[in-house]
């Protein structure tokens, strides 16, 4: 047995002796420049290889879009039918408050103005309700997230609204007429809850005969103003006497303006 192990710790003696042979016949200096080129050729790849782990990251902490989004600006929060409209089940998807729109609704409500603290206050009310309920989703944005989901580094509100929407192929509810416009001509759906509210309203013609209080007297000495349950305006002439009082009228003309629509009547 120990003549047999012998034997084979010579072998194994002999095939190192040779390996080292076959390596010594490259020389030194051959060696060192196949390893200086490996080198190179690893060095010049490490730039791709960070950038497109660096991409890879960055696309792991991007932040998945919102679906059906329905974003709100401060305008249509803090005048509040939307809420009715969003309680009948009107609209589906998700309703969205970004932190800059939170920001500047709690601006209004710690304002000095009382009407504007009034209605700033009401407006965070119904949104905190509106939460509370199972019949919509309701998602407040960090400033983390809608930077995440904005591609504008403005600081301006508008600017930043319209961008989510954009880029989250979402729509905007508001009762600001300018931002509608500038959301609309960057391709962003914006709907005017005061162009709704007169889409709503009671379409008379004509020869249509309203029965209406004269609340009171209009531009001219002579004419009474009453108004439907929509808020429609209707200017009756010479029924300055009739104020107070209800009264049979007959619609003679319809007259289209961008506060609404205004109905002139006659007495019957």
């Amino acid at each position: 047995m120990a003549k047999d192990n012998s034997k084979k710790t010579e072998i194994k003696k002999e095939e190192v002796k040779k390996e080292g042979q076959h390596l010594s016949l490259f020389p030194p200096k051959l060696i060192g420049l196949l390893a200086e080129e490996v080198a190179k050729t690893v060095a010049s790849r490490m730039p791709h290889i960070l950038q497109k782990s660096k991409k890879q990251t960055k696309n792991n902490h991007k932040m998945k879009k919102i679906e059906n989004s329905i974003f709100l600006d401060t305008s249509a929060i803090i005048d509040g039918r939307i809420f009715d409209v969003i309680n009948l089940g009107l609209l589906n998807g998700v309703i969205v408050v970004p932190g800059s729109i939170l920001l500047e609704l709690k601006h209004i409500a710690d304002s000095q103005d009382a009407v504007k603290r009034e209605r700033g206050r009401k407006g965070m009310d119904m949104l905190e309700n509106l939460k509370k309920t199972k019949k919509i989703k309701v998602t407040i944005l960090s400033d983390n997230d809608e930077k995440k989901l904005s591609d504008t580094k403005t600081k301006e509100v508008d600017e930043k609204l319209i961008s989510l929407a954009k880029n989250n192929k979402g729509k905007i509810i508001t009762c600001d007429y300018n931002l509608g416009k500038k959301a609309s001509i960057q391709g962003v759906l914006a709907i005017n809850v005061n162009a709704l509210s007169n889409c709503l309203k009671v379409r008379a013609v004509p020869g249509e005969a309203l029965h209406i209080k004269v609340l009171h007297q209009g531009k001219d000495i002579t004419q009474g103003v009453g108004y439907l349950d929509d808020g429609t305006m209707i200017v009756v002439e010479s029924a300055n006497s009739d104020i107070g009082t209800t009264i049979d009228v007959v619609v003679s003309r319809v007259i289209q303006t961008t506060a609404g629509r205004i109905l002139f009547a006659k007495k019957i």
